[in-house]
């Protein structure tokens, strides 16, 4: 079952099956994306699960709402500046990946073919990408949201995310074309 089945037996079913199965499915993006936000791996995840016991509490009262998906994302994000002013912490949220490790690549046979060394050069480039930038990259390559989807939760133009997107390719096939 796919993420918007799920919530519809949520929100019209009051099934609580589905509700898990839905957490199971999103947590661990949710928790990243949250991260990215907020610097403190307990306080995302906390975040997320406060957004799942909202949803749940509000289940009747999301009729409206189209595609969870970026409910949950819009969600999350608000919830992770609700945090950030609520404990003034203004220090800078840059996106380095280091002990984060959020994009990886996928293993198709045409990928196992690429070096360590080059899979490591790719990793580099998307890591020193401009934070919002690597966002961007990492939401739509990593989590499979459409960029209109990317737009809607990051509050951007669609512009906006292809240009970021077009950075993130280039940067990349640069690294890529470069390596010998």
């Amino acid at each position: 079952m796919n993420t918007q089945e799920l919530f519809d037996l949520v929100r019209f079913d009051h099934d609580e099956s589905a509700f898990n199965a839905l957490y199971r499915m999103q947590a661990v993006k949710l928790s990243r994306f949250a991260y990215t936000y907020i610097d403190d791996t307990e306080a995302g995840k906390e975040i997320v699960n406060d957004v799942f016991v909202k949803l749940w509490h509000n289940r009747d009262s999301l009729a409206m709402v189209r595609n969870i998906e970026v409910y949950l994302y819009v969600s999350v994000k608000n919830a992770c500046l609700n945090h950030v002013k609520s404990t003034t912490s203004r220090k800078a949220r840059e996106l380095n990946a280091g002990n984060r490790l959020y994009f990886q690549l996928d293993a198709d046979p045409a990928q196992l073919l690429i070096s360590k060394q080059l899979q490591q050069e790719i990793i580099a480039a998307v890591n020193n990408l401009p934070p919002r930038c690597k966002l961007i990259f990492k939401m739509v390559k990593e989590d499979g949201l459409t960029s209109n989807e990317v737009a809607t939760i990051l509050d951007l133009s669609n512009k906006t995310v292809f240009a970021q997107l077009a950075i993130a390719v280039k940067k990349i096939e640069t690294v890529i074309s470069n390596f010998k």
